[in-house]
Order: structure tokens, then sequence, then C-alpha cells
């Protein structure tokens, strides 16, 4: 990419695009182009067009997506499956029709089938059942890998998709609904901090920050205690937080920073045809973007109370489920292509935190 260059982040008010739009801006190129939703809905196929009619821009990282954890998932699996593949279909079609000279598809970890061997080769996709909890989301992040790999056939263009691992970072979505695990137990850790020290100012200003399942703090304390303990934050003889499963799943988490700098450095240098032996016959072209890193959900929780510095109690609901026990990514196709991450997990946590402290 030259710095001048056009360059569009969809997607860029979201923990992935921000931390996109971060990294292109710290490295000099300072040519983007932004829609927000408002003013372009990726959803309809007529304005997308229309709109890379009219910028035309030479690069493209699609980082849009309809995200959430599990009970997300669980929960709006039509939505997750519909708006996924709507917002990719459009914006790879529309890059292929205004000539976009090389595009990243973002996807996610997920695509991988749920009892894969680990760590996680690229080649392992579609090689088993998916995990039934985020089997939407996950068919159609693949369905774009497919997309991207068939476009280049066809039409030899140069799109490369990546798969990171569990992000975490500035800007996450804090919503308990549609939150992932790590913000959800940092914001839990903070509230229940907050109430095990009566500080009712601070929960107060919390979810008048982004309230809580139409709670906010302007309701009675009464409701707000309620509406906390459907979450998971309980006040008995001391203050408890409940958590989803058993905590014996582990996980990967790469900071989106780190993740951004993987994605930048990837579009800068490897291209499609560094990534296929075989060009009769593409498959699993992806690159896994991690850590190579896991550690057990449980002990990721007792991580953040520490942090957070929450001296009340952790329990776990084994009648939740759990999702796929391990999802660590082999990285080594990443490695061999010349990066590597740098921010320690309990370091990135740290900084999130204070990051969330300052709304």
């Amino acid at each position: 990419m030259n710095k001048d260059s056009k360059i569009f982040v969809a997607g860029h008010r979201g923990l992935v695009g921000s931390a996109i739009t971060r990294k292109l801006l710290e490295k000099g190129y300072n040519n983007l182009v932004f829609r927000t939703h408002s003013e372009l809905d990726l959803l309809v196929q007529k304005d997308v067009f229309d709109f890379f009619d009219e910028e035309k821009p030479k690069y493209v990282f699609l980082a849009a997506a309809k995200v959430g954890g599990i009970m997300a998932n669980s929960i709006y699996r039509a939505q997750f499956i519909y708006e996924n593949l709507q917002i990719q279909n459009n914006i790879i079609q529309a890059s292929h029709k205004s000539g976009v000279k090389k595009l990243m598809f973002l996807g996610s970890s997920c695509i991988y089938p749920k009892d894969a061997p680990q760590p996680i080769k690229e080649d392992y996709l579609l090689s088993s059942p998916l995990e039934y909890t985020n089997e939407p989301y996950a068919i159609a992040k693949i369905a774009g890998i497919k997309m991207c790999e068939s476009y280049n056939f066809q039409y030899e263009t140069d799109y490369i998709s990546v798969m990171p691992t569990n992000l975490y970072g500035p800007g996450d979505n804090y919503d308990l609904v549609r939150s992932h695990v790590m913000p959800a137990l940092i914001r839990k850790m903070y509230l229940a901090k907050c109430l095990l020290n009566n500080d009712w100012e601070s929960i107060e200003k919390d979810i008048n920050r982004l309230p809580i399942d139409g709670v906010n703090g302007n309701s009675s304390k009464e409701s707000i205690v309620e509406t906390l303990e459907k979450f998971g934050v309980f006040k008995r003889d001391t203050v408890e937080v409940k958590l989803w499963g058993t905590g014996n799943p582990l996980r990967e988490f790469l900071h989106s920073d780190d993740m951004a700098d993987a994605c930048v450095y990837l579009m800068e240098h490897v291209s499609f045809k560094d990534l296929s032996e075989n060009m009769s016959e593409i498959r699993n072209t992806h690159i896994n973007i991690g850590t190579g890193e896991d550690l057990k959900i449980s002990a990721l929780a007792e991580m953040v109370k520490s942090i957070v510095g929450f001296e009340g109690k952790i329990s776990w609901d084994a009648s939740k489920p759990d999702g796929t026990y391990r999802k660590l990514l082999d990285v080594s196709k990443l490695q061999s292509l010349g990066w590597k991450h740098h921010i320690k997990l309990e370091d990135g946590i740290k900084g999130v935190y204070l990051d969330y402290l300052k709304y």
C-alpha cells in the first residue's frame, strides 16, 4: 500500500476497525475513508455499490460484522447469519466491480470445528461439525473465506482472509447481553467491586453510560440490584459474581492493537499468491492471527478480578453452556510470514481496564 492510497475501513467504529484505523494513521496512511451506519447501511446492496462507485477505494479492510458472545449468539441466530452474509457479500462484490486492488476479510476462530485438534491449523477448516452455539456466525465467516478464494480464482483478485483469535482492547463492547467474555468479565468485576464497597455513585454513573436491560442510574436501587443479579452479580453475605459454564474451557486472547499490527503488516507484505501453492484447487489460504498461548476461563476470571481489585467471590453456573472446550490457534503460518504478537495478556488487560474507567 502507498501512503496516499485511498483505504476504506468498513466497521471503523468497532473493536477491530478502530484498532486498524489507529494503526494505519500511526504508520502514515492518511487517505482513509469511513462511513457510519447512519451514513451507509452495509446491508443495502445498492447503497454499498453507490459508495464504491463514488469513493473508488484501492484497499479495503472488511472489519464490519455483527458480533457477540455465547448469549448473543444463542439469542440472535438468524441475525448473525443474515447480517454477516449480507455485509460481506455486498462489500466483496462491490470491491470487485469497482476495481479494488486488495481486500482483507476478517473472520474469527469460531470457523473451526468444535472438536478440532489443538492447536488449530488452517487446514482443519470444514473437517468436522461446528460448535452449535455460534454455528450461524461461523458459517457466514466460512462463506466469506470461500468467497474471497473464489473471486481470486475466477477474477484474479487479491483478497486475503485472516482469522483472529478472541480479541480485547480499547473501545470494546461492554453491553452485558452482547459482549464477549473479556469485556463482560471486566464490567461485572467492576460493578461487583462497587457493590461490595457500597459505591452507588459509581454504579449509577456506569449504568447511566451504558444501561443494562433497560435499567439505568436513575432506576431504584432495588431494580438495579435485581438487574445485576440477572447478569450474575449478587449481593448476599458478600458480593458474588456467578459466571456461565464451569470455567474449565481454555481460550486464547489477543489485544486488538496487536491484531491491527498484524493486519496492516499482512496487507503491506503478503498477497494471495503467496498463500496458495496449488492455484488449480484453492483451499485454506486464510491466516490465523493469535498468540499461540491460552489459559482457562477460570484463570482469566481470577486475573481480571485481581486487576480490578474485586475482593468478593467467583462462582460458576455449570447449567449454562461452556462453548467449545479449547480454541488455540496454530500461528506458525503467520510467524513464517514474519509477524509475532507483542502485548502480554496481563499488561493488556490492565490497559483496557484503565481505558474503561476513563468513560
